[in-house]
């Protein structure tokens, strides 16, 4: 997975595509090992190799809805429970319960076209609504794994719970029923423009129908908020039928990328399942991959990694078994082992930003003044693709503690926090870092920043009058 592929998470709380403090969360939805509270409700996961199948599905349905796909946000939720959403700001948020309940790519992708349809029709939840709700628009991220190594970090599990009721908020905010059907139909255009079948959500939607006779309270929450009626089934299988493309099949890459997203899925999230349904005389690769990965959350390291170096042997350039293999050890304090693995990686996809941050993390681990100064450059290069990535904030802080740059290792704290939502946090490090750093620095001034846009007092406002940096201003 992508920044790890243990099942660490991602949970709302205030700014698109913040990544969590690792080791904090490190133990979110999907890992077994998590704090109880972590597990108690949905998060936001995050997986390089995940998001880059999920982009390959979505990203020709949102160029056809006349969507940059640079700009549209997929939200990989970690949930057993079947949902999606659409939200203001262009994010799309994919339940992993809903992707394991799809049969085929085209279903999922018929899902997808259907989101599509509301955030190209502007149906996604309006501010005003989203403000009664009392949501705020900020993930804090994590990777997939990004490990038990960090379980002390309470201040960011204050967060996390705080913000724990996101989701249910999300799910309760619908759509009507005739924004459902322009959705459809929208849906439908969008899959036929780019040569695809109409039928897969067709399916999805018939497979639920049953759905239909159940009281509110005992449907899906992806039925709750998107009302489902034979009517609406009807109406869309009637277009769909009618379009060219009706009798496309998914191609052979889609149908294995598929397979191997929903393996690495149920061996993270259900590891037991996950055991009994991929056999071991099933030598495909996402058999082997779910059980590799399902070991490694049941505790087996010496059996995950054992199948796994069958895997990279047959498969000497797939970043991501080298990621997990990493990981693994990592985790099971075999520090040094995990080094070389991680730099497999990233030499491997030296674009993903969340595969660094691994390696970062791994290089402060060996307590070698020589690797944590690396492990610096690898985390920094990391925030050039995701400056708002809390997971590498945390780190960098870490490691600048390490060093004995208690401005700089505060700073990163405060950008941390900041990145969390946790505004109260990020303005008190963001001070404590400015009476460290040099006045007027890159690094002074940021510091500032951070001040200004965290609900400073009228106290900070004044200190900050006095010397200079902000002209005025105290709150009336």
């Amino acid at each position: 997975m992508t920044s790890r592929t243990r099942a660490a998470s991602e949970t709302i709380a205030r700014k698109t595509g913040s990544a969590l403090s690792a080791l904090a969360l490190l133990a979110a939805i999907l890992v077994p090992v998590a704090p109880a509270h972590a597990q108690d409700g949905p998060s936001l996961i995050r997986d390089t190799e995940i998001e880059e199948i999920l982009h390959r599905d979505a990203d020709p349905i949102y160029a056809a809805a006349g969507l940059d796909p640079k700009t549209v946000r997929i939200l990989l939720v970690g949930d057993k429970e079947l949902n999606a959403f659409a939200t203001q700001g262009l994010m799309m948020g994919l339940n992993t319960g809903l992707i394991l309940q799809t049969e085929t790519p085209n279903q999922l992708k018929g899902v997808i076209a259907h989101e599509t349809g509301h955030l190209a029709g502007a149906h996604p939840l309006r501010s005003g609504e989203m403000m009664r709700a009392g949501l705020k628009p900020m993930i804090l991220t994590m990777g997939l794994g990004v490990l038990a190594a960090l379980a002390g970090a309470p201040d960011a599990g204050a967060v996390l719970m705080g913000n724990a009721s996101y989701f249910g908020q999300l799910g309760a905010l619908g759509y009507s029923r005739d924004q459902e059907s322009r959705a459809d139909q929208a849906g439908a255009g969008f899959l036929e423009a780019t040569g695809q079948s109409g039928r897969g959500l067709v399916e999805f939607f018939d497979n639920f129908r049953y759905q239909e006779v159940f009281d509110q309270s005992r449907r899906f929450a992806y039925f709750r908020s998107h009302p489902l009626s034979g009517d609406r089934i009807d109406a869309l299988r009637g277009r769909v039928e009618k379009l060219p493309h009706y009798n496309a099949v998914d191609d052979p890459q889609s149908l294995a990328e598929h397979e191997i997203m929903k393996a690495k899925l149920e061996g993270f999230i259900n590891p037991g399942v996950a055991i009994v349904k991929y056999k071991e005389t099933d030598r495909a690769f996402p058999a082997r991959y779910a059980r590799a990965i399902a070991y490694y959350q049941m505790k087996e390291p010496d059996r995950a990694l054992k199948i796994l170096d069958g895997l990279i042997t047959e498969n000497p350039n797939n970043p991501y078994l080298w990621e997990l293999k990493g990981q693994i050890l990592f985790e099971f304090n075999r520090v040094k082992e995990a080094e070389e693995p991680q730099r497999r990686s990233v030499a491997l996809k030296p674009d993903a930003a969340l595969l660094r941050v691994n390696l970062g993390q791994t290089l402060i681990g060996l307590d070698d003044p020589k690797k944590v100064e690396e492990g610096i450059n690898e985390l920094k290069r990391s925030l050039l693709d995701e400056s708002d990535n809390s997971v590498a904030w945390r780190l960098l802080a870490q490691a600048y503690d390490k060093r004995g740059e208690d401005g700089q290792a505060r700073l990163a704290t405060a950008e941390q926090y900041f990145n969390m939502g946790a505004t109260q946090e990020a303005r008190v490090f963001a001070m404590r870092a400015r009476e460290l750093l040099k006045k007027d620095s890159v690094e002074w001034r940021r510091a500032t920043d951070i001040v200004l846009t965290s609900n400073p007092s009228n106290q900070d406002l004044k200190d900050l009058a006095k010397e200079g940096a902000v002209t005025s201003g105290l709150r009336r």
